[in-house]
């Protein structure tokens, strides 16, 4: 292959791997992930351009020609390792970590010039990502952190039976904020599980003799 085709092709493989991790970062960044459009592509951009560069140095100047790729997966095991935070007992941005993996491989296959891999594996993590995200809802399995304010006169009464009742569900305290207004105290906290785990921790906070005025301040789904 002649110099001007050689560059055309190159040219055309980073252009298809931008497209295919920006359709994957696309979907990540409508459903607001901490590793969006811009990110994907990039990642994706990068691969590919270093299974190139690996496959044409060697072959320019002598060396295994997997020399440069192979470095990508421990490259990418750091970034995605960057992305997972441990906070209480609690893991979250496992999928953003894995995401990232399996974008890095598809730069790679298209970087290598397997194209059809490499746009099968981005629909088929696409249509994983929209369906699998939409059954977790449906049914209930997603994580959510929910935050509660209850009141009373003591505090450590609260907090006991609050505790007592967490510990049932297995299930600890986060975020904690105490207040304290005149004669009452009014205890924030925070609780990770799904809707129905939600609905019973809200159920038997509502029904105890030792909370009063309780209130759920609302969900919000944890980041991935």
């Amino acid at each position: 292959m002649n110099m001007p085709d050689l560059a055309s092709a190159t040219i055309l493989r980073l252009i298809l791997a931008a497209f295919l991790g920006g359709i994957i970062g696309l979907e990540r960044e409508l459903k607001h992930k901490p590793a969006g459009l811009r990110t994907n592509m990039f990642i994706c951009f990068g691969s590919a351009m270093f299974t190139i560069l690996s496959s044409e140095l060697a072959g320019q100047f002598g060396g295994d020609h997997t020399r440069i790729a192979a470095q990508i997966i421990s490259g990418i095991g750091f970034i995605g390792a960057g992305s997972i935070l441990h906070s209480r007992g609690s893991v979250t941005g496992l999928t953003t970590a894995a995401t990232l993996f399996v974008v890095a491989s598809i730069g790679m296959a298209v970087g290598g010039g397997l194209y059809v891999p490499a746009i099968f594996a981005t629909l088929l993590i696409f249509l994983a990502l929209q369906l699998l995200g939409w059954l977790e809802t449906r049914f209930s399995l997603k994580p959510m952190l929910n935050t509660y304010e209850v009141s009373g006169p003591s505090i450590d009464d609260m907090i006991t039976e609050v505790n007592r009742i967490l510990g049932d569900e297995q299930k600890t305290m986060q975020s904690v904020q105490l207040v304290r207004s005149n004669d009452i105290h009014r205890l924030q906290f925070a609780v990770d599980g799904t809707r129905r785990e939600q609905a019973d921790i809200y159920r038997r906070l509502r029904t105890s003799d030792a909370l009063r005025n309780i209130e759920s301040l609302g969900m919000a789904p944890e980041s991935e």
